[in-house]
């Protein structure tokens, strides 16, 4: 039996394949999978299938796919040294330029693959790395990105340096002073300066957010925040009721106002806040937020810490869902999840069961079920009734009130119109008569003006 079709016999048993690319087409990077079924695990295939996105996202054409079943993985590769081997030849085979595993990697195992495989051999974790470093726009995000990318690489300069160690004294009374200090040690002291570089950086970033964030809160206007799996929808969802509003208005949205939005994974990673003013309902301030994914790096969370912080300080958080993704229940799973890990997970939330247009008809849409609403944001299906129960729910511990206040406090009069719900008002002799519906901390800071 010739090579090729010892090869097309291991690619039957292991579940190899091959996607040839179009003619005519610019050649992108081609990238391997990479992954281990451990057992009964019922989420390895969609997973798998995530990963695949995630190496498209990074501009990489998919090639072959290989899998394996263990009970636990090996400490030396995390695959079997046999499996290695038909990665070898298939990397060979059909030119591979990227060999990418479902898991995250142990700095041993990253270093024994990598002397095995002729090609670059990345995990899940340096995957999701290297699209953050590639969408990062603004100062903030890319520092993000690099405080990520530095803490990751650390642990994983063992063995990279071997070749750059310092030589002993050849003779001489020099020969026994020892080698020297070696360039791993140099490598990992400047990696850790610029991780201290970084962390100032970022915590008077972190400042000036606290300022703004005070700011808007000064306003009092109410903040809702757009969270979810990334792809899900958010960006686009933001931009339809920013037109939506401008559209109530008679005006069309400003093009500075939108933020982008494409069909692809993690398309926007900085945190942007826009007034909603739905003209015959009350305004609120609407966050848009990086999105999540599975076994978002650990990392990544904490170097995004500070963007991520706008959820923590949310009234009220709408999780994006796409619906139309048979795996939509598991990734509300880790949307949940990760709110837990920023402590926001007792925050109010509306369920936003986005592209239902894809297995609903129009006339169904919008369908409201408790706190979820099922509608599609690229279609404009749903927008009003969303905008209602936001209202309803962002507006709900209001407090309806009457106050006479004096004419000598005009700035209390000023923060009322601005900042609550005006029933009604009449000018008296005695001062300013208004009747409002405003927040229970304004109630109270007023209360001595009841009557």
């Amino acid at each position: 039996m010739n090579r090729n079709e010892n090869q097309m016999e291991r690619n039957k048993e292991t579940k190899i394949y091959d996607i040839q690319a179009q003619e005519g087409q610019e050649k992108k990077p081609r990238a391997l999978l990479a992954g281990l079924r451990l057992g009964g695990d019922r989420e390895f295939d969609s997973s798998m299938e995530e990963l695949g996105s995630l190496a498209e996202a990074c501009g990489m054409e998919v090639a072959a796919r290989v899998e394996q079943t263990l009970s636990n993985p090996t400490p030396a590769y995390y695959i079997g040294s046999g499996k290695v081997a038909e990665i070898k030849e298939t990397v060979e085979l059909l030119d591979i330029d990227y060999v990418i595993f479902e898991d995250a990697l142990s700095p041993s195992q990253l270093k024994n693959l990598q002397k095995e495989i002729d090609a670059s051999v990345m995990d899940r974790t340096s995957l999701i790395l290297e699209i953050f470093s590639r969408r990062a726009r603004t100062r903030e995000a890319r520092l993000q990105v690099e405080s990520a990318s530095l803490q990751y690489m650390l642990p994983r300069l063992v063995g990279m340096r071997d070749s750059l160690g310092r030589q002993a004294g050849a003779s001489g009374s020099l020969s026994n002073k020892g080698s020297g200090e070696k360039q791993i040690e140099l490598d990992r002291r400047k990696i850790e300066r610029r991780i201290s570089e970084l962390r100032r950086e970022l915590d008077a970033i972190e400042h000036d957010r606290d300022i703004q964030r005070r700011k808007r809160g000064r306003s009092a206007l109410p903040l809702a925040a757009l969270v979810g799996y990334t792809n899900a929808g958010k960006s686009t969802l933001m931009n339809r009721l920013l037109s939506a509003c401008a559209e109530t208005a008679g005006n069309s949205v400003k093009e500075e106002k939108l933020v982008m939005e494409k069909d692809m994974l993690f398309a926007t990673l900085d945190t942007t806040v826009r007034k909603i003013e739905p003209g015959n309902r009350k305004d609120f301030l609407l966050s848009d937020t990086v999105g999540f994914v599975s076994r978002l790096p650990h990392g990544l969370i904490k170097a995004f810490r500070s963007t991520l912080d706008e959820v923590r300080y949310a009234d009220l958080l709408l999780n994006v869902v796409d619906a139309s993704d048979e795996r939509f229940r598991e990734q509300m799973r880790v949307t949940e999840e990760t709110l837990r890990e920023l402590g926001a997970e007792k925050i109010p939330c509306i369920h936003v069961m986005n592209k239902a247009d894809r297995f609903m008809e129009p006339g169904e849409l919008p369908r409201i079920d408790g706190n979820r609403i099922y509608l599609s944001a690229k279609q404009g299906l749903g927008t009003e009734e969303l905008l209602s129960m936001i209202e309803e729910r962002l507006y709900a511990g209001n407090r309806e009130g009457i106050f006479l206040i004096p004419y000598s406090r005009g700035d209390l009069v000023s923060y009322l119109n601005e900042n609550a719900d005006v029933r009604a008002q009449e000018y008296l002799a005695e001062g300013v008569k208004i009747a409002a519906s405003c927040r229970e901390s304004d109630y109270e800071r007023l209360r001595a003006f009841c009557c």
